[in-house]
């Protein structure tokens, strides 16, 4: 079994520290706190912040991208920002990481996540602060897919915030009678999400040095750079280690699941990505396929530019998602 990097392996301290407060230039004038809930058995863990509006505020569930966690690994600088625009943020780690619980720990599958997904939703619908006709998704990467599965079967997703979101590495099959979607959509709600353990693939690096010979999950010289930046920040609580659990059969397809999306979405793509599951071809072709109100955006820095913060292309990435949640909030 492959094992990673010895730099990337070094445990991360502080992983249950926790900031008591989302930083930004309006944060002092926000409510935080730590906010749970249960998924697939799990309790997974997050925090709520809420600006000092005196009203109940549209809120921005966010989960991070494959194998990071919400501590200081850029979505909680998103957070930040959209909570300064006026907006609330239920920014939590998915079942397997960081703070929350749940094992395997570092299990990717998007069906697993995407019932974390729905279980947060429900969780912040019911709080007095939200406003439920006005809940967003926001997700990276990984999570953008996820996302969007979400969006494509749940109405209370009023909009879309999908960040170089992984649509898959080529154009998908059409399914012009939809029994692919009922499919999907049968294993979302009720089917066992898991491959059977003998088909597992892992534990494996997220990233290594040298993917020839130590084969990692994300075999790509821009992850691991920013993975050894980024996950080895103090309080992170990252590991570099996931299990791919989910089942081969009924494979998860980003386009089938958009023409069956009618949130209002905002996808951003990182010009030159060079991550193989998301392929800008398939992200182009899945927003095309999107319903209801949308805008395409392309931002420099590749796949990992909008999780480098501070730099131009955060703030640019910053400013184009509160400019469209704003536009619908009016």
């Amino acid at each position: 079994m492959p094992t990673a990097d010895p730099a990337l392996n070094a445990p991360n301290r502080g992983t249950r520290q926790r900031a008591r407060t989302i930083r930004g230039a309006t944060a002092q004038a926000a409510a935080s706190e730590d906010l749970a809930f249960t998924s697939e058995g799990a309790t997974l863990r997050g925090r709520l912040t809420l600006p000092a509006a005196g009203r109940p505020v549209p809120i921005v569930v966010m989960a991070h991208g494959f194998s990071a966690t919400a501590h200081g690994m850029t979505a909680d600088r998103y957070a930040a920002a959209f909570v300064d625009a006026g907006f609330g943020v239920f920014l939590y780690d998915h079942r397997g990481f960081g703070l929350s619980d749940g094992e395997p720990r570092g299990e990717v599958n998007s069906w697993i996540q995407v019932r974390g997904y729905r279980d947060a939703l429900d969780r912040v619908a019911a709080l007095p602060g939200a406003r439920s006709d006005r809940l967003a998704l926001w997700g990276d990467s990984f999570s953008g897919g996820v996302a969007l599965g979400v969006a494509a079967i749940d109405d209370r997703v009023a909009a879309l915030l999908l960040m170089a979101p992984a649509c898959g590495r080529d154009v998908q099959p059409d399914d012009p009678g939809g029994a692919l979607y009922e499919r999907m959509r049968e294993r979302m709600l009720v089917g066992d999400p898991r491959a059977s353990v003998a088909e597992w693939r892992g534990p494996m690096p997220v990233v290594s040095a040298d993917p020839e010979t130590e084969p990692a999950a994300l075999p790509v010289a821009s992850a691991f750079d920013w993975f050894a930046e980024y996950g080895n920040r103090s309080g992170t609580g990252w590991q570099n280690q996931v299990v791919l659990t989910a089942p081969r059969r009924d494979t998860w397809h980003p386009m089938v699941w958009a023409t069956h999306v009618r949130a209002a979405t905002c996808m951003i793509l990182g010009a030159g990505d060079d991550m193989p599951g998301a392929s800008a071809l398939a992200a182009r072709r899945t927003f095309d396929l999107l319903g209801g109100r949308k805008e395409l955006h392309e931002v420099g820095g590749g796949h990992f530019g909008m999780l480098r913060y501070p730099s131009a292309v955060f703030d640019r990435a910053a400013a184009i998602q509160i400019a469209f949640l704003t536009a619908l909030d009016k």
